[in-house]
């Protein structure tokens, strides 16, 4: 079959590479119908996470037809379209039953090496580092879909391959990461990184009520789709202050929670964060928090930062304005298993249309090295690059 490889830092490849087979009784293959370029598979493009291997194959927003089956009694059916959480869960486990899925102890077949980084194993992803099982993705024609009696879901009747293919990462991320912030009604939520998880949280942050939604980008394209989405304020990072913006929209209070949508590859902003963080870069360009410090700085006093952008190791925060603020953190990879079947009624009736901010097309993995750059680079305004493939 045809897979997108990685063989090392920018250097992934359309490779021709074994089909998957049915290995244990829970499994199914499913052929890939759809799948996307996530911002976190960025990470892998750039050699920004440890315990990639050559010939890896890449992709965790993927879904698809099951084809075959492990066994006659699988919940699964062949023909079913199902979507496939990117988090692999055994649904036996304390943190299974807990709904804590992306903290599955069973999934990741690499626990152990999980456990010396993180003190406890966490779930197994696809297409990801061997540090998270070192599953194969679904960036390829077919994909083995380990314990998939519990995580992947039924499409429901009605829904088209790109109104439900998010529900398998960015979706529920930026559902999660607003979730986190516990909007009740009339509250300031400052956003970080309009691409595609920002701008689901700026969409949920918005159904859920609220007041003043502020997000800090510079991307022209990404701008728009910010204020699309429902973005009230937008601060251009790079002409602006973004702390001093910050305090005059909110008269001098700071927003009631924040979210970090950007992760470990922050780019420099304006004025004395942009000093700082030029000299960061400089020093260790693998962790760049700058993101995370602005953020932190933002909230107000007992606020809430919220964090779904992804980090790789340790970074240098401010432990002091977090513990004398009276921070809460909430963080994690997504549970997206909790999210599927609302998030899946939301788009039925209307309320959250994924679709628009999809900017690139292809229907063959062939083109897939070449848009990797695209999505990095941000040319020709990409925000989401999307394989039709059935």
């Amino acid at each position: 079959m045809k897979a997108l490889v990685w063989h090392g830092r920018n250097d992934i490849r359309c490779d021709s590479v074994a089909d998957p087979k049915i290995e244990d009784t829970r499994d199914v293959i499913v052929k890939v119908t759809a799948c996307a370029i996530c911002g976190s598979d960025l990470h892998l493009f750039d050699g920004q996470m440890p315990t990639m291997e050559k010939g890896d194959v890449l992709g965790h927003e993927f879904m698809g037809e099951v084809v075959e089956v492990g066994s006659p009694n699988h919940k699964l059916k062949k023909g079913q379209r199902v979507v496939v959480p990117f988090n692999i869960n055994c649904g036996e486990c304390r943190m299974c039953k807990l709904g804590n899925w992306s903290c599955c102890l069973k999934s990741n077949r690499n626990g152990a090496m999980a456990a010396k980084m993180f003190g406890y194993p966490t779930a197994g992803l696809f297409g990801y580092a061997h540090i998270t099982g070192g599953y194969w993705g679904g960036q390829a024609e077919y994909v083995r879909v380990p314990m998939a009696d519990v995580a992947p879901m039924v499409v429901p009747d009605g829904l088209d391959d790109e109104h439900v293919l998010f529900l398998t990462d960015i979706l529920p991320t930026g559902w999660q990461g607003a979730e986190h912030c516990e909007i009740k009604g009339g509250e300031t939520v400052a956003i970080w990184g309009a691409g595609p998880v920002g701008l689901f949280a700026i969409k949920s942050a918005q159904i859920m009520g609220a007041e003043k939604i502020i997000v800090i980008e510079t991307v022209p394209e990404r701008i728009a789709l910010a204020k699309q989405a429902g973005a009230t304020h937008v601060i251009d990072l790079k002409h602006e202050e973004v702390l001093d913006r910050i305090k005059e929209i909110t008269n001098g209070e700071g927003p009631d929670a924040v979210i970090d949508c950007v992760g470990m590859e922050a780019t420099a902003g304006h004025g004395v964060f942009g000093v700082v963080s030029a000299i960061q870069e400089a020093v260790t360009a693998n962790q760049r928090p700058y993101a995370l410090e602005q953020a932190i700085q933002a909230v107000r006093s007992c606020g809430i930062v919220s964090i779904p952008g992804v980090y790789a190791g340790p970074i240098p925060i401010n432990m002091g304005a977090v513990v004398q603020k009276g921070l809460t953190f909430k963080t994690g990879q997504t549970h997206v298993k909790r999210y599927l079947e609302p998030l899946a009624k939301l788009i039925q009736d209307g309320k959250i249309d994924p679709t628009f901010l999809i900017t690139h097309r292809s229907t063959t993995l062939e083109d897939g090295p070449e848009l990797y750059k695209t999505f990095r680079d941000k040319k020709d305004g990409c925000v989401k690059v999307v394989f039709n493939l059935s």
